[in-house]
């Protein structure tokens, strides 16, 4: 316990009585301090108790007293000791109606008992008392020790949550709440994701101290990063009622260690199976799913029985993502931690510094995550992502294949996220919005457009027309109000002026093509 004004009436060697300030005894006490300066209030830190004997006071001017207590007790001063027996016989009455006013402690000192007894009362006692803070820390940390080898993260959190009577959550990369002590602390713990975000953005190590949550708490929350580079790999809450004292600090300084050390060991262990993981997608897209599953084991097994989801991402550039974190990173954490929380499988692996490959269950954790990434990171890291359709193991080259042809598609059409089916659904006539498909098209038609503008006939729409209806001449020369005589010449210095012929299945496609890619626009 710290030590306060009683302990110090208690002991017995001092003899000290209590004259005013009776209600304020429990007050803690930092230092003992003697000073008999008229002002001593300049050379205090607070929580001291002051021992004078008056002797440049005038202790019986009653306007100089209360300025003096009054000052005193605006600086954080506990209490006074004033000697009697020196300058004084007794504590003079201007001094007692002062402290009484203020409501500040104020002992009487006998002669018999030095200030100097005192000062050593005190800082033996602050001694003892900070021996015993160390001490229970020391017994934390081996309890935390204990409950991390043994039990994991969850006990840590208990213990820890035990010793500073408080609660204690931690969160993953993401700022997601994974585990919290007590059970009910969890929600609590959720509020401060926005803060957990903002403390990853620094680098590690990282602390912050927040507070005021809402639902009418008053909670003090201490926030420390996890991990031992310069990347947050989680973090740690606290939540407290106080600020945390030595005992306290040297137990969260301790679960902040063990929680690194168990988050760098589970990096590790993530960097073996990733390298099984790349060993088991080599498998599947060289055509040996057999293979693949019994390399898979237990690991991978259960997400190759299932319909599955192949994820290409690339980061578009050098600078999409801070110096001193990976590309893709912060999406690859978003979807290992969206995996984590649920007991999903993923098989992640990084193709060269800027591409990533991710094999995850369809309909499951990880590609949720993946598009609500899209949504929210994916434009600010500067990253586009493919994702091909279900897919089984047979078929995984195929759908590796689709990824690519969605990743390609998102990158040309300046979106984050391109879904394979999008493509199967949809229409091909958006994909010719592309640049290249145009300044092709428009050059394919450049001669027919030059000669409708001398005004010596209207080639490209009666192409239109002629191709749009499959090559019937009565059809075509009907939409466009001719004979169908006109229309056979039309199309005849079609042939002449592009060197095509018509005849040929291939040039009317790609004539048709050039049409829709550039519209009802003349060529420039």
């Amino acid at each position: 316990m710290p030590l306060t004004l009683t302990s110090l009436v208690q002991h017995s060697a001092l003899k000290l009585t209590v004259r005013a300030g009776e209600d304020r005894l429990e007050t803690p006490v930092r230092w003992a301090h003697v000073s008999e300066l008229a002002d001593p209030v300049p050379y205090m830190e607070g929580g001291e108790l002051l021992l004078t004997t008056a002797m440049t006071l005038d202790a019986e001017d009653g306007d100089a007293m209360r300025r003096y207590v009054r000052r005193l007790a605006g600086a954080g001063v506990v209490g006074v000791g004033f000697a009697v027996g020196v300058n004084y016989d007794a504590i003079p009455q201007a001094l007692l109606d002062a402290a009484r006013e203020e409501d500040l402690p104020l002992l009487e000192v006998p002669r018999r008992t030095p200030f100097l007894a005192i000062s050593k009362a005190v800082s033996a006692a602050l001694a003892a008392d900070q021996y015993r803070a160390v001490t229970a820390g020391f017994e934390a940390q081996r309890e935390l020790t204990r409950a991390a080898l043994a039990e994991g993260p969850d006990a840590v959190l208990a213990r820890l949550a035990a010793h500073v009577d408080g609660w204690a959550a931690l969160y993953d990369a993401s700022g997601a709440v994974i585990a919290a002590a007590p059970d009910w602390a969890a929600r609590r713990a959720a509020r401060y994701t926005p803060d957990v975000q903002r403390l990853r953005e620094r680098a590690a190590p990282a602390s912050a101290v927040v507070g005021g949550a809402d639902g009418g708490t008053d909670d003090r929350v201490e926030l420390q990063s996890l991990g031992s580079g310069r990347r947050v790999r989680g973090a740690l809450a606290v939540g407290t009622a106080a600020p945390l004292g030595t005992a306290e600090r040297y137990a969260v300084h301790s679960a902040v260690a063990l929680l690194t050390l168990t988050t760098e060991r589970s990096r590790s262990l993530q960097a073996a199976e990733q390298r099984l993981g790349a060993a088991v997608l080599r498998m599947m897209l060289a055509g040996q799913p057999d293979h693949a599953r019994t390399v898979a084991g237990d690991l991978y097994g259960g997400l190759l029985d299932a319909p599955f989801r192949l994820l290409i991402a690339e980061a578009a550039g050098a600078d999409a993502e801070p110096a001193d974190e990976p590309p893709l990173g912060s999406l690859t954490d978003a979807l290992e931690a969206a995996a984590a929380r649920v007991g999903e499988a993923v098989l992640t692996v990084p193709e060269g510094d800027d591409r990533l490959v991710v094999v995850a269950a369809d309909g499951g954790a990880v590609v949720s995550a993946c598009e609500v990434y899209a949504e929210k990171d994916a434009e600010e890291a500067g990253s586009v992502i493919g994702l091909s359709a279900p897919t089984g193991p047979i078929a995984a080259a195929g759908a590796y294949k689709q990824a690519e042809q969605a990743l390609s598609v998102a990158r040309r059409r300046g979106r984050a996220l391109v879904e394979h089916e999008e493509l199967a659904a949809g229409s091909l006539l958006p994909l010719l919005a592309d640049d290249a498909v145009r300044a092709f098209a428009d050059g394919m038609l450049r001669a027919l457009y030059e000669h409708d503008a001398t005004g010596r006939g209207d080639l490209v729409a009666s192409l239109r027309a002629w191709l749009s209806r499959h090559g019937q001449w009565d059809a075509a020369a009907a939409d466009l109000g001719v004979h169908r005589h006109t229309l056979r010449y039309r199309m005849r210095r079609v042939e002449e002026i592009l060197g095509r012929s018509l005849d040929d299945a291939d040039v009317r496609m790609e004539l048709w093509l050039a049409l829709k890619a550039t519209g009802e626009r003349p060529a420039p």
